[in-house]
């Protein structure tokens, strides 16, 4: 009998007329006996930051790389110490500047040390810090600013010329800083709509160490954090000071209890958004522990030379980039681990010859991997597990959840290819989608992921009506569907909302069948496209390029590489790859594509056709391609 990691504390509810039937409630068994409360003395996450600093003021803390002739040189430090003087600076420049407890601050721009300042000089001086960012749409920017009524932002130098040019429709936005320099003109351009701005060393000058810091609660708003969702406008997630703290400390609890903690020695990278929940949780995780985190520069060119220069002890990625790293190799070490043996003890031989040169890719010092914002590939999965001979973990989180809500166990095997157990400040359950037909009661119990606990948002701001959709009887509905495993960990298996009707009726759950169609080794992205006028379904797909090249060196295709997308030889060979993949994956007929369209050009946020999450933006990709699919329409009624 496998071991199981997760308790049942709650039965199940039974369908009524107003709602659906839902499953067990569950807890992991670390909180078997009550989930994780914030300690009493805690306020706010600048107390981490703060207890840090006295505990070891000259460890390094924030790192970035000089430029000198376009060259980047080694990683330059400031302390603990340097750091939270800093913060405490430009909290009192900030109440100098008529910034007050509980309004709200912006701040825009890569991650630099700049950033993690201006988020600790707000939470010092109890000011709510709204991140803004241009990938939810160019007008992002100016809705987030006027929505969250905010008053002050700190800015990258680059884009200082952005914010100026919605300056004349935001009439909160009185005060600018650059995390740099200030062009004399940008000075000007401000202090004629009545905008004061400010290089970050003036504003440093505006503040003084002798300033009375204000009280704190934990229920003070820390963040407000607008997400993109797949449709409409941007929502302003609330988060509480007591649910971002309790977050960080449970995954200490967590690592703990399974793995390891974070410790001062530990040296994390930088380069996931920090206008994301996930990156802000985990960079304030290091700061409680007393690491160091090094940023890289800004520029995608150089990711992997500041990795290797850096040489992380924990490194944080979404899929995409640990696609990346991954290359094909099977080997020996997989069966040891699948008898049960540690990532460490299994096959110490082939970690020297083998994995020492992909260990290098990202720095060589890497003992722990995670991974959260879409599903990991399991072949991807394992593959870092053995390479590296680090602990990888997968989670599954949400801005709502404050990050991670669910994570996997460290060294269990049997929860590759899932996203775990709830983590120790989150309870779970699934809720039965009759139209979907996802039933939470069966023995297979799959439903919509609801989550209740200690760690959950406090409802999207201004927006009470979307805040009473998803939240329901202290329970948040994800969206997500799930499928209870007999470990208990959760594995997602679709989504509520992309699911569409054919012409005869029968019902497409879309993003299932991508995730079928994207175990295909020619292709590296995939959208598909049904519409209730029609009995089948077409698709428009991003080919792995080698593929490619590969049949057109086989079939002495000698034109232009460009002309083989187009090419209809080329496209039916893609197209038989693709449907014998959902063959193997037990598709049914209506689920196979009818034609596809190869596109050259990855799906990207440039186009509005990806979150910054890389998920899909359906409503954006028909408009993109909307002649393309009448044409397959076309062709293949022909």
């Amino acid at each position: 009998m496998a071991e199981v990691y997760t308790v049942k504390v709650e039965e199940a509810r039974l369908e009524t007329v107003e709602k659906p039937s839902a499953g067990p409630v569950y807890r992991c068994i670390y909180a078997r006996d009550g989930l994780m409360e914030l300690p009493s003395h805690f306020e706010s996450p600048s107390d981490f930051f703060r207890d840090t600093t006295k505990r070891c003021p000259s460890n390094p803390m924030l790192g970035r790389r000089q430029k000198t002739d376009l060259k980047a040189g080694p990683y330059e430090w400031m302390t603990y110490q340097e750091a939270y003087d800093a913060s405490i600076r430009i909290g009192s420049a900030m109440k100098s500047r008529g910034v007050n407890p509980g309004d709200r601050c912006g701040i825009y721009g890569s991650n630099c040390p700049e950033w993690i300042l201006a988020m600790e000089a707000c939470n010092s001086y109890a000011v709510t810090y709204v991140p803004l960012y241009d990938t939810l749409g160019p007008n992002a920017v100016e809705f987030i600013i006027n929505h969250a009524e905010v008053s002050m932002a700190f800015v990258q130098d680059s884009k200082i010329p952005s914010v100026l040019s919605c300056l004349g429709r935001c009439s909160n936005l009185k005060t600018i800083v650059s995390f740099g320099n200030v062009l004399s003109g940008e000075k000007r351009e401000a202090e004629e709509l009545g905008v004061s701005c400010f290089s970050w060393e003036e504003f440093l000058q505006l503040g003084d160490l002798d300033s009375d810091i204000p009280l704190k609660k934990k229920t003070d708003i820390c963040t407000i954090m607008y997400t993109s969702g797949t449709t409409g406008e941007p929502k302003g997630v609330i988060i509480k000071n007591e649910a971002f703290m309790a977050q960080v400390l449970s995954i200490d609890q967590m690592l703990e209890l399974t793995d390891k903690a974070g410790t001062e020695d530990d040296v994390y990278f930088s380069f996931l958004p920090l206008a994301h929940v996930y990156d802000q949780i985990m960079e304030t995780y290091w700061v409680y522990k007393g690491s160091s985190i090094g940023f890289w520069q800004g520029d995608v060119r150089f990711l992997m030379e500041d990795v290797q220069v850096l040489k992380p002890t924990i490194f944080c990625g979404v899929p995409r980039i640990y696609d990346r790293v991954y290359a094909n190799s099977n080997d020996s070490k997989l069966g040891y681990m699948e008898k049960g043996l540690p990532q460490d003890k299994a096959a110490p031989l082939f970690d020297k010859l083998v994995f020492d040169k992909i260990k290098q890719a990202l720095g060589g010092r890497v003992r722990l991997l995670l991974s959260g914002a879409a599903p990991l590939a399991r072949h991807v999965e394992e593959f870092l597990r053995v390479t590296f001979g680090a602990t990888m973990l997968q989670g599954y989180g949400l801005t709502e959840s404050c990050g991670g809500c669910l994570t996997a166990i460290s060294n269990v095997f049997s929860m590759m290819g899932t996203i775990g157990v709830p983590t120790t400040t989150i309870e779970a359950r699934l809720e039965s989608v009759p139209e979907m037909g996802y039933d939470a009661l069966s023995t297979e119990a799959r439903g919509e992921i609801c989550l209740r606990g200690n760690t959950l948002f406090s409802g999207y701001h201004k927006r009470q009506d979307l805040t009473e959709e998803v939240l329901v009887d202290g329970w948040f509905h994800t969206g997500d569907i799930g499928e209870w495993q007999p470990n208990g960990a959760m594995k997602i298996i679709d989504r509520k909302k992309n699911i569409f009707k054919l012409s005869q009726g029968e019902y497409v759950a879309v993003e299932n069948i991508e995730n079928k169609y994207l175990q295909c080794p020619l292709i590296t992205s995939i959208w598909v496209y049904g519409n209730s006028f029609e009995s089948f379904l077409v698709a428009v797909v991003v080919p792995e390029r080698k593929a490619l090249e590969d049949w057109a060196v086989k079939n002495n295709y000698t034109d232009d590489f460009k002309s083989v997308y187009e090419n209809p030889k080329a496209r039916k060979y893609i197209l038989d790859e693709l449907n014998s993949t959902g063959q193997k994956h037990q598709l049914r007929g209506f689920e196979m594509l009818k034609a596809v369209h190869l596109e050259p050009i990855p799906f990207d946020m440039e186009r509005d056709l990806i979150t910054p999450t890389f998920k899909l933006k359906r409503p954006q990709l028909l408009k993109h391609y909307k002649d393309c699919i009448d044409q397959l329409y076309k062709e293949a009624k022909a």
